[in-house]
């Protein structure tokens, strides 16, 4: 029997990606779409006009108020706006819900596991015994960086990385950045970008010490976050056992959502690109290309992932695979 979820935030474009991915999944089933007053009551095609490919899986189904008392599902997928979930959420947690949020505010805590589930799964057993919890997927700007990382430091240690990322204007939602802003233009990220891909990376990666210096740039582009990155590794074991690492990368945790290969290693020099290599593993790969010496550190390449399925909505829904076959659900 699948489990029944319920998604918070079903009417926006992250909620929307949580009903494409789920609508024939094989261990959950979307049994409640929850919004606000304002969507509560109405049928889910006419609270929100489908903006992502293909039809609306479940166009008729009623929207529900986005409260506690009234989700039934124990397991709810979090598509809210921050300011929202940093007072929806703790709510649905302290009333006996598992919460798989895409939002910012609980990231950090200390008690909120922080995953990717095929570099940190063991930080889901924080979860273990506990009725209701939080359960947080990271910024969708470094997912593929943070990725790319994690064989390397699992083998010869990463001490520092300078970075930049070319962040897809989907990342705004909808309808996001205006066309005026955007068209013939890229502009620095106005938000926190650049301080949650510095932080959230040593914490998924148990690596305190790690330093990160990042720089994060909106460009128009729809899909796919594409990260320039040069990575000091603390011993330098040349660039074939790295390209060997990162090609050969998996989880440990056989998961629907987890494709194999992970890592895509690309050989052109003018790969990745967006609207090539976004798409690999059903949007949840990770594509890398141009692994070269780097002329200050160890190793410098290019990494890129979908920014809206591994980076966020994809990425939620591994995380409650991954829960699901360790039994924490």
């Amino acid at each position: 029997m699948k489990v029944d979820v319920a998604i918070l935030g079903a009417t926006g474009m992250v909620g929307q990606r949580f009903v494409q991915l789920l609508s024939d999944h094989p261990v959950f089933r979307v049994a409640e779409l929850c919004a606000s007053e304002r969507s509560a009551g109405r049928r889910y095609e006419d609270a929100a006009p489908w903006r992502l490919g293909g039809d609306n899986p479940m166009g008729g189904h009623e929207v529900r108020l986005c409260e506690p008392g009234a989700v039934r599902s124990r397991v709810v997928f979090s598509a809210l706006d921050s300011g929202v979930a940093r007072t929806l959420e703790p709510a649905f947690r302290d009333a006996g819900h598992v919460v798989l949020t895409n939002a910012s505010p609980f990231r950090m805590a200390p008690e909120v596991p922080l995953l990717i589930p095929e570099v940190n799964p063991e930080h889901a057993e924080w979860v273990r015994g506990k009725q209701g919890y939080i359960v947080a997927n990271p910024n969708c700007t470094h997912q593929a960086l943070t990725l790319a990382l994690a064989p390397l430091h699992r083998r010869w240690g990463v001490t520092g990385v300078a970075c930049a990322s070319y962040q897809a204007v989907s990342g705004a939602g909808y309808p996001g950045e205006s066309a005026w802003d955007m068209l013939g233009n890229v502009h620095p990220h106005a938000g926190d970008e650049e301080e949650k891909v510095a932080s959230e990376p040593k914490k998924i990666l148990d690596a305190p010490d790690l330093r990160i210096s990042a720089r994060c740039v909106r460009v128009p582009v729809s899909d796919g976050h594409l990260v320039a990155a040069q990575v000091q590794l603390a011993e330098d074991p040349g660039l074939d056992a790295i390209t060997e690492a990162l090609g050969r990368f998996v989880g440990p945790y056989v998961l629907h959502s987890s494709p194999r290969p992970l890592i895509h290693v690309l050989a052109g020099r003018d790969r990745p690109q967006p609207r090539l290599d976004a798409d690999r593993g059903g949007g949840m790969a990770v594509s890398v290309g141009r692994i070269e010496r780097c002329e200050l550190f160890t190793v410098k390449f290019f990494a890129l992932a979908h920014n809206a399925v591994r980076g966020a909505a994809g990425g939620a829904v591994a995380n409650a695979e991954l829960l699901a076959a360790k039994g924490l659900l």
